[in-house]
């Protein structure tokens, strides 16, 4: 691939007879050369990343793990990165220097992964480790993200469950790997995990999550063949998806967990202060230190405990934050007891809100979303809710999950801000208008920058006022709540990796901030320690997007249109942080030039 790439640098640039014109064009088609070349190889390379996308021409298989094809992805990276550097980018027209500095960050993320010795951990997915929310013991979750609705659908679900005992083995190996260089999660995390494996033993084929494309297939198809193709995938889970997990199971009780760590932090990894400190640039797209976002995380908590005690007194409630809290979290009112109930609920607030969009914004998505509620194998381990984008063309909406297990931990009041951030107009919205600028490279119509992603859905909760929302004080109470859970963030991630704070101190401050479920905090909190960094992008982002907010409101007045704010927010895809502030202030004063 260097070589191919490097002919057509050579071809397009250095011709001693290029004008300056045709050098910008050349260097602009030589860089969309190089995006759709690495775009396809990612496509190959993570095909269960491209089935959710729609593309299914890698259907029937999954990463492959080998420690060979982990040492040709990084060297194919690094190819790409110096031919990227080989492109003249001050000869490249503004909207394309913007891509070669997005496209730039994301080749130096993953070469970082494995300078970094975390490759066994990210595999190919370089933003999330393998940890108890994601990673081959959640596999079987994929099925819902495709469409089954011919045979060759089931041929090529049938083909991937055939292939899982390599994956498993594939994954036993890199993680014996990390094993070797000392890095290995905490003890709780492996623990998680292997919790999750043992729902996979069932020795009934038709128990296991991977049968379900099985249970409801096509009325159209002819029974003969639904009942081989059923059959096809009891055998296929009875003799390798099964001694799989068995498999991985007592890989992960007699040496991963024996390897596992008692501590929790970064900080207690070979070069664990160097990694995090890159993790918390690469995700925050800032240049904030550990300690800098510490602080701002204890400010901000005590700004939103003096906004919990205006509403706590406006109750009349009796009884300090503590009492107030334990109320909150033990009071029947305040939570349904049929799980279904609570599906319901969070149906009709997100699609309460839908009709309402139009209040703040002037584009809005042309691809619906449904609710869903997250599977029940991955539901005592996972967090409240998250979002899936649709595929690539539309056929599937997007899907907005829901927690359900244990109602009594999923309080009412928490409904409207959570579903104004996973589905309308938090995540669902951004994803889908992202999907539609066509003239974006599909690297950037796919991308995810979590500043910006998750920094936009934090942002998105701040907007109950303007749609009508949170009309209650205790679902007001509610919107601060998540807002305080964001900036506890901030202060425990921190904490945790770059502190020395341990598990229970990270639990505790959380407790005494948020009236949060016990449940809730415990899993959030078992995140944070095995994703270092990512949580903080989310109240950075929140914070840099409100500042600008206040900024067009100051400098425009009575002119200030917050439907074309938001507009122009999202009119340029996921960018750094940096990029959104110089986009808002170009908006600015094109705005402020129209006015005059």
């Amino acid at each position: 691939m260097r070589s191919t790439l490097i002919t057509l640098l050579t071809l397009l640039i250095l011709s001693p007879t290029t004008t300056p014109v045709w050098a910008q064009e050349n260097a602009a088609v030589a860089l969309d050369a190089l995006f759709q070349e690495v775009w396809e190889r990612d496509l190959r390379e993570n095909p269960t990343q491209a089935s959710k996308y729609g593309d299914l021409r890698y259907n029937d298989r999954w990463p492959d793990l080998s420690p060979a094809a982990m040492r040709a992805r990084n060297e194919a990276n690094e190819a790409a990165l110096e031919a990227l550097l080989d492109i003249p980018r001050d000869e490249l027209p503004p909207r394309d220097r913007v891509n070669y500095e997005l496209f730039h960050r994301m080749l130096e993320n993953r070469i970082s992964i494995w300078r970094f010795g975390r490759e066994h951990l990210y595999q190919n997915s370089y933003d999330t480790p393998r940890n108890q929310r994601e990673g081959i013991h959640t596999a079987y979750e994929l099925a819902e993200q495709l469409s089954f609705g011919d045979e060759q659908s089931y041929r090529d679900w049938i083909a991937r469950l055939e292939a899982y005992g390599t994956y498993m083995d594939q994954t036993i190996v890199l993680y014996r790997q990390s094993i070797a260089d000392r890095i290995v999660p905490p003890k709780i995390i492996i623990e998680r995990i292997r919790d999750q494996v043992l729902t996979l033993f069932s020795t009934d084929p038709t128990a296991s999550p991977f049968y379900n494309p099985f249970r409801d297939m096509p009325a159209d198809m002819p029974e003969p063949l639904k009942a081989e193709l059923r059959a096809a995938g009891r055998a296929a889970i009875t003799d390798v998806v099964i001694p799989a997990a068995r498999r991985y199971g007592k890989f992960l009780t007699e040496q991963y967990l024996t390897a596992g760590r008692d501590t929790f932090g970064t900080l207690n990894e070979p070069d664990g202060k160097a990694f995090y400190d890159n993790r918390v640039k690469y995700f925050t797209t800032t240049d904030m230190t550990p300690a800098e976002i510490h602080r701002l995380g204890l400010e901000e908590v005590e700004r939103i405990r003096g906004e919990m005690q205006v509403i706590i007194d406006e109750l009349e409630f009796e009884g300090d934050f503590r009492a107030f809290f334990d109320f909150l979290r033990t009071d029947p009112q305040f939570y349904y007891e049929d799980p279904q109930d609570l599906l319901a609920a969070y149906k009709e607030a997100a699609h309460k809100i839908e009709p309402r969009l139009k209040r703040v914004f002037g584009r809005l998505p042309q691809i619906p979303f449904e609710v869903r509620p997250i599977p029940d194998a991955a539901a005592p381990h996972t967090t409240t809710a998250y979002y899936e984008r649709p595929s690539d063309d539309g056929s599937r909406p997007g899907y907005y999950y829901v927690n359900l297990y244990k109602p009594d931990s999923r309080p009412k009041y928490e409904i409207e801000v959570l579903s104004a951030h996973e589905a309308v107009p938090g995540h669902h919205l951004e994803v889908v208008l992202t999907m539609a600028l066509g003239d974006l490279p599909k690297f950037r119509r796919h991308s995810y920058l979590t500043a910006y992603s998750e920094g936009w859905a934090l942002y998105s909760e701040s907007l109950g006022g303007d749609l009508g929302l949170y009309e209650d004080p205790y679902s007001r109470f509610g919107a601060l709540t998540y807002d305080m859970w964001r900036a506890i963030r901030l202060v425990v991630d921190t904490g945790i990796h770059a502190m020395g704070w341990d598990r229970q101190r990270a639990i505790d401050f959380f407790k005494e901030n948020a009236a949060k479920s016990e449940l809730d905090i415990t899993n959030e909190i078992d995140r944070y320690i095995a994703w270092p960094g990512q949580a903080l992008a989310y109240k950075i982002g929140q914070m840099r997007i409100q500042a600008l907010r206040a900024e067009a409101e100051a400098e425009l007045g009575e002119d200030f249109d917050l439907r074309a704010f938001h507009d122009q927010l999202l009119a340029h895809g996921p960018v750094t942080l940096h990029r959104l502030e110089r986009n808002t202030r170009q908006w600015l004063a094109a705005t402020r030039a129209a006015d005059q």
